[in-house]
């Protein structure tokens, strides 16, 4: 007999699904984590939960996996929404089951969470397979289903490899008899008095609540080819409890947190970093740029430097803002200068970037430093500050030898003059002022256009004692152009997507 009869004779009786074997699960990421992630309801903290928005957040940052709800409306459609009604997550009104697909297709699901998320629609779940297909796995949590109409969908969609579907054991079988002829992958809870059942089925992955994870239970399923997964949430979503799961050999965490267990995890496998990282704005992708949330999640995440924006105030008073004006972060409008400290002071700032930050204020300086002091290093932009008012800052905070300003030319020197310790930083767009600018700043680092990195430049900047730093922003912000940079020699990179430089850390050290 030939291989290929025999190959078929295999895998056909794999998929007749009665198998328990390694269900050969989509990979987004390569090479693959040994623990993976999955973001409950995707980046819910960033984005309103269910949406596209929320899970193309969780693919950018490289999440294996998002958790999605699923339910029917009225005329038998699957739609991602979480409660059992509309009225939280939409601006529309009653029971999901009793509102047809037309009626929800016209609600706004994402102002509830912040205004620049006005317009995001309730996903259908054809729409959220589409959208997950070839970047992320879906775990879809059963609210309310037609388990006929679910695998349909599933199959149709050519995802088979994508989803783990969980729901009670009863939903399940039915799942599983109506997906016969092709491979679904079902996940149920367990439970100690369910254990046979859970077996008779033959599931692809088991959920598990943290207080029944066991090294034992965990092996006795990886034998089995089952994957576990433990949801860390609520309480239980701490740093102390995700590496307990690990150490008991879990394959998946469910999470609120997917940011700070991918950042953990890259850490531990780096170990010393090859170049320093700056969280432009503080983590200004997890929380709203320039707060103490901000700043908190980039020490959580492991930053090196916090780059932060300084201005001064119509009398005098010190706060952390990036744009001139109040318009584009805050609920007042018009110059920040034009504003006194008391207009300023408990100002909300962070209503603007998502619900989770309703009422937090624009920080004073001195709320910063104080968080800051002892964590992290100090990016300073100068925006609108003059050079004796920041040492004084500095100073008052024993920050001046932890602390890196950056400005033009002629700041760089009055500031200089004022304290020489302090490190400066101009920027460089042409190597032909390099020899210029080191004479008049005696610079500690330049801030170099990533347009010109070259090893050869990199190289003379060392020479001359001066370290190179670089905003990866926008189009730059990719593992491949991170990877080129570090070899090159590059001493900091600047980033908003912290996620991506040290996963880029991690894979040029196991080369």
């Amino acid at each position: 007999m030939s291989r290929l009869p025999i190959l078929c004779i295999l895998m056909s009786s794999f998929f007749a699904g009665n198998v328990l074997a390694d269900f050969p699960f989509f990979q987004p990421i390569n090479p693959p984590r040994p623990v993976q992630v999955m973001a409950h309801r995707g980046l819910a903290k960033q984005a309103p939960e269910n949406t596209s928005a929320a899970i193309e957040q969780a693919i950018a940052d490289g999440v294996e996996w998002v958790e999605i709800d699923v339910r029917l409306t009225k005329d038998g459609h699957h739609v991602l929404l979480h409660d059992a009604t509309l009225d939280r997550t939409t601006n529309g009104k009653g029971l999901v089951a009793e509102t047809t697909l037309a009626e929800i297709e016209k609600l706004d699901a994402g102002s509830w969470f912040a205004r620049r998320f006005g317009g995001q629609t309730v996903l259908t779940l054809k729409q959220a397979l589409a959208l997950a297909k070839g970047k992320i796995n879906l775990y879809l949590d059963c609210k309310q289903i037609d388990p006929a109409l679910l695998a349909k969908g599933i199959v149709e969609a050519g995802v088979e490899r994508q989803v783990v579907v969980f729901d009670s054991l009863e939903t399940l079988q039915k799942i599983r008899n109506e997906s016969s002829g092709s491979s679904l992958a079902l996940m149920p809870k367990w439970r100690n008095e369910n254990a046979e059942a859970i077996e008779k089925l033959s599931p692809a992955a088991i959920e598990f609540n943290v207080a029944d994870v066991t090294p034992e239970r965990c092996k006795f399923w990886h034998a089995k080819g089952v994957k576990v997964q433990a949801k860390v949430l609520d309480a239980d979503d701490r740093p102390e409890v995700w590496d307990r799961m690990i150490a008991a050999g879990v394959d998946w965490l469910q999470t609120d947190r997917a940011e700070e267990i991918l950042a953990r995890q890259a850490l531990k496998a780096i170990g010393k970093k090859p170049a320093k990282i700056a969280f432009h704005r503080g983590a200004g992708r997890y929380a709203p740029e320039n707060t103490l949330p901000a700043l908190e999640k980039a020490i959580i995440l492991g930053a090196d430097f916090v780059e932060f924006d300084v201005r001064t105030a119509k009398d005098g008073g010190l706060f952390l803002l990036h744009d001139g004006t109040l318009n584009r972060t805050t609920a007042l409008k018009g110059p920040m200068r034009d504003r006194t400290t008391s207009e300023l002071t408990g100002l909300d700032a962070g209503s603007w970037f998502g619900r989770p930050f309703v009422g937090t204020p624009m920080p004073t300086a001195d709320a910063f430093m104080t968080k800051a002091t002892g964590h992290v290093e100090l990016y300073v932009d100068a925006k609108d500050i003059a050079p004796d008012v920041l040492v004084q800052l500095l100073r008052k905070y024993d920050m001046i030898d932890r602390s890196v300003v950056y400005g033009g030319v002629d700041f760089l020197e009055r500031l200089k003059k004022v304290e020489p310790r302090l490190r400066r930083m101009p920027p460089l767009g042409d190597p032909k002022r390099i020899d210029e600018i080191v004479a008049r700043v005696e610079p500690y680092a330049f801030d170099t256009k990533w347009s010109i990195l070259t090893k050869p430049l990199i190289d003379r900047c060392h020479a001359a004692n001066v370290k190179v730093f670089s905003d990866a922003l926008g189009a730059n912000e990719s593992i491949a152009a991170y990877q080129t940079a570090l070899k090159n020699g590059i001493d900091l990179i600047q980033t908003d997507h912290p996620l991506r430089v040290l996963r880029a850390m991690e894979l040029l050290g196991n080369k």
